[in-house]
């Protein structure tokens, strides 16, 4: 009995340190199985050398690597190790477009062909077909066929050779927004967009306006600028040895996918899109607006959904994708929402999301083809954020929403001149009856009794929310919402018993 009474006491004493730590807490306490979840996935995927990083509250909490960088030299796989991360780099040039969008420069939805000349001339699959616009372009939705085999070799290749390419004649799969199709081409001409609109090469506006206002001083377009030994080769698994693969030069096609980086480097891009939330009155500090960063991670463009999703700790649920602008987005059964995107190249594979609600990134690169960082980082994600229930962000409600909350208490469980009281919205009394608002509040306050504490609003945003009475025998659940006018009322409203669990 006493061992049971200790064990009893110990269990609590844990339960109760479990509720009082942090998240990053709480993370840190996962990192050995973090770390061997990467270990295992470089293992059974034939990685020469991975390298991987946390990002929690715009920094990196914490990164290692596995493996080689290069075979032939031996050279270590590091945080500062120049990766190619492919098509990780297509949110740099729509970032690039909003940024001209911001200055007045350039809109998403005039056509294409105003700021490439050369595509003017395109004739699109029917003749009611729209024009191509650089909205299309950004989503995946100009109608290009899925290139991704055929747009990796064209990463080198000139403007010159891009725009005879675009004037002989471009074959779609689509028409211009119907639906989504992954195109690598489709980014190359925003690269082209950014150099006509801008005056200078893509590379260098980006260059100049992101990668040196956020410290990214290791990153290149081109692999030949890079310090020998601190640049990661590519290497396929063929026949069971490495081979290495040659590496492409930068070109045209280097805005769907050129980009080297370090892990530490591209550790300031994942903060910058973290901090685009929650929405705040704070002044802007980074080189793209807040409103912009969270317009790029908006899913624009529908791209799947999976009714029987199932995840990495065993769960079935389900899940929708879609596309922003440059970016995947992910959303589950939960309401569990992630951004980021994946990169492969020959030699290479590299992936990197953001949970915006919890604060949270995690980022990868391999050095094997295709390697598969996308599967891992969500395997890594979703077992850390379930495993050790990592709490969301708390959304702080409203003054008007406290407010309506503490004046719609006051008339429970009567309704007592609520007609007359001035905080429902005009449809209320009419989708909702007094009489029958007093019985159903009645029958609830008869099972739980008298009010003994209101809990805190739990706000959905900042016109709905959701709160909790206690009374003297047991608790009920208050959910309202408020109309658009000034100042905001009332306009929906349900009570309901909280139901005791039964063990």
């Amino acid at each position: 009995k006493e061992t049971m009474k200790y064990l009893s006491i110990l269990l609590i004493c844990c339960v109760l340190t479990a509720k009082a730590q942090t998240n990053e807490e709480k993370i840190n306490s996962f990192i050995p199985t973090i770390d061997a979840l990467f270990n295992e996935q470089a293992k059974s995927s034939k990685m020469p050398g991975l390298v991987y990083g946390i990002v929690y509250q715009g920094r990196l909490i914490h990164s290692n690597a596995v493996g080689l960088a290069q075979i032939e030299n031996g050279i270590k796989a590091e945080k500062d190790i120049d990766f190619r991360i492919a098509s990780m780099s297509k949110s740099f040039a729509t970032l690039a477009i909003l940024q001209l969008r911001d200055a007045g420069k350039l809109q998403l939805d005039d056509p294409a062909s105003k700021y490439i000349p050369e595509l003017k001339q395109t004739k699109s699959l029917t003749k009611d077909a729209p024009v191509i616009t650089v909205r299309h372009l950004m989503m995946h939705g100009a109608g290009f066929p899925e290139d991704n085999p055929w747009g990796d070799r064209q990463l080198g290749i000139s403007d010159e050779t891009f725009k005879k390419m675009i004037l002989k004649g471009i074959t779609f799969s689509t028409n211009p927004g119907v639906t989504y199709e992954y195109s690598n081409m489709g980014f190359a001409m925003l690269g082209l967009i950014i150099k006509n609109v801008s005056g200078i090469s893509y590379q260098k506006y980006i260059t100049d306006h992101i990668f040196k206002p956020l410290g990214m001083n290791h990153t290149y377009w081109e692999y030949t600028q890079v310090p020998t030994s601190k640049l990661a080769y590519g290497y396929r698994w063929i026949n069971n040895a490495w081979v290495k693969q040659p590496m492409e030069h930068d070109g045209a096609y280097g805005a769907m996918g050129g980009l080297i980086t370090t892990l530490e480097d591209f550790s300031k891009y994942v903060a910058l899109h973290l901090a685009a939330w929650p929405e705040r009155d704070a002044p802007e500090i980074g080189p793209l607006k807040r409103s912009s960063l969270r317009e790029m991670q908006f899913p624009w463009n529908m791209s799947g959904f999976n009714p029987s999703y199932i995840f990495h700790n065993g769960r079935k649920g389900s899940s929708v994708t879609a596309y922003g602008y440059g970016l995947s987005f992910m959303k589950d059964d939960l309401g569990k929402r992630s951004v980021g995107h994946s990169g492969g190249l020959p030699g290479f594979g590299s992936n990197w999301r953001i949970f915006p609600d919890y604060d949270l990134g995690i980022i990868s690169f391999a050095n094997v083809t295709y390697a598969p960082a996308s599967f891992i980082n969500l395997k890594v994600a979703d077992s850390l954020i379930h495993s050790v229930q990592l709490s969301p962000r708390k959304i702080s409600p409203s003054e008007i929403l406290k407010r309506r909350q503490a004046e719609l208490v006051k008339l429970l469980p009567n309704w007592e001149k609520a007609p007359e009281s001035g905080i429902f919205a005009e449809n209320f009394f009419l989708d909702y009856f007094p009489e029958m608002l007093r019985s159903e509040a009645k029958a609830i306050f008869d099972k739980i009794g008298a009010i003994r504490s209101i809990h805190e609003i739990v706000p959905e945003n900042n016109l709905r929310g959701t709160f909790v009475i206690e009374g003297e025998k047991g608790s009920a659940e208050v959910y309202f919402t408020l109309s658009p006018e000034n100042p905001p009322l009332i306009q929906e409203y349900h009570i309901k018993e909280i139901k005791k669990a039964h063990n």
